[in-house]
């Protein structure tokens, strides 16, 4: 593996089952401070509003929690859904941040809507709604670098990073802004990923950008690729139910010999497969090789499953492992 790959978490306050959700909020403040504690370089936070399954409906007031819990681990967004906002609201916030917080603070910006109509709808966000993320993150930059019509307050004395998530399209729109971008997705697994990153940095440079590719998966490490497969079944599961009823639960144990429909069983296997797990040898391996095809710079974490103390020690062990080369 490149020894160059910086380490970071992105956590989603997954709630879990026989757990009220504000527990998922406290168990992301401590992971964070864990992670601070093995030497993570960034701890990102995400956006999802009325999902069931998941706490975190607002970055910027969880990153300050966070924030406020820790001393040096940088601490985003993963990400803002610049949809669902106005861009100066956004700067305001990350200004803030920013200025309680000096130089720890990440805004990772997104283009997803709402996961469901009457989400939508709550957040006058209409899905045939046009697309103006291009445009929206444009206006965003500018207020956070005093280019803007009106002044976001506070003024900074240096902007806050902005980094794109991106799934396949907001490549091009984060290298013709010259900005980083975070990668997650099935693309991660295409044929022309390679072809498509270099796209990216061939728009990055043009730019005048630095470019920056930071891959997202899920990452668990155990005693072994059937261990590590166990802790994977809970996130599938949850996939495989949204997919068929429409509902995106809390965590919950998975017992191996469920019995399963055959779309429940697909998107399960589908789900573990783009999992990379295994023992530290079996996961150093597939991360060596993705690091390879993509030429990335830094890996997000973004795993998550039932048992906290398999993801406390999964942390642990792929924090030793990127950290030991």
């Amino acid at each position: 593996m490149d020894p160059q790959v910086e380490l970071s978490l992105l956590d989603r306050s997954r709630t879990r089952a026989g757990e009220p959700d504000v527990a998922a909020l406290r168990h992301t403040v401590e992971r964070a401070r864990r992670a601070e504690r093995l030497g993570y370089h960034r701890f990102w936070v995400a956006e999802h509003h009325a999902v069931p399954g998941i706490a975190s409906g607002s970055p910027p007031v969880l990153m300050a929690a966070v924030a406020a819990r820790t001393d040096r681990i940088r601490v985003g967004s993963g990400g803002v859904m610049l949809p669902n906002h106005q861009p100066l609201v956004v700067a305001e916030q990350f200004a803030v941040l920013e200025a309680l917080f000096p130089g720890r603070i990440d805004l990772g910006v997104g283009r997803s809507l709402g996961f469901t109509a009457p989400v939508r709808t709550a957040l006058r966000r209409a899905a045939d709604a046009p697309d103006t993320f291009e445009a929206d993150l444009d206006e965003l930059r500018s207020y956070l670098d005093g280019r803007g019509p009106v002044t976001a307050r506070p003024r900074l004395e240096r902007p806050v990073p902005v980094f794109v998530l991106a799934t396949g399209r907001g490549l091009a729109i984060a290298g013709d802004a010259g900005l980083p971008v975070v990668l997650g997705g099935p693309v991660l697994d295409s044929a022309d990923v390679g072809e498509a990153l270099d796209d990216y940095r061939g728009r990055a440079m043009a730019a005048g950008g630095r470019p920056y590719v930071v891959v997202s998966l899920d990452v668990l490490i155990a005693d072994s690729v059937a261990a590590a497969r166990e802790l994977a079944l809970p996130e599938a599961w949850a996939l495989a139910a949204a997919r068929t009823t429409g509902q995106f639960p809390a965590l919950e144990p998975v017992d191996p010999d469920r019995v399963l429909s055959a779309r429940q069983r697909t998107v399960m296997e589908d789900a573990v497969g783009r999992t990379v797990h295994g023992d530290e040898a079996t996961v150093a391996a597939e991360l060596g090789e993705l690091f390879h095809r993509t030429g990335a710079d830094e890996l997000l974490a973004s795993t998550s499953t039932f048992d906290l103390d398999a993801l406390s020690e999964s942390d642990t062990r792929l924090a030793r492992l990127l950290t030991s080369r």
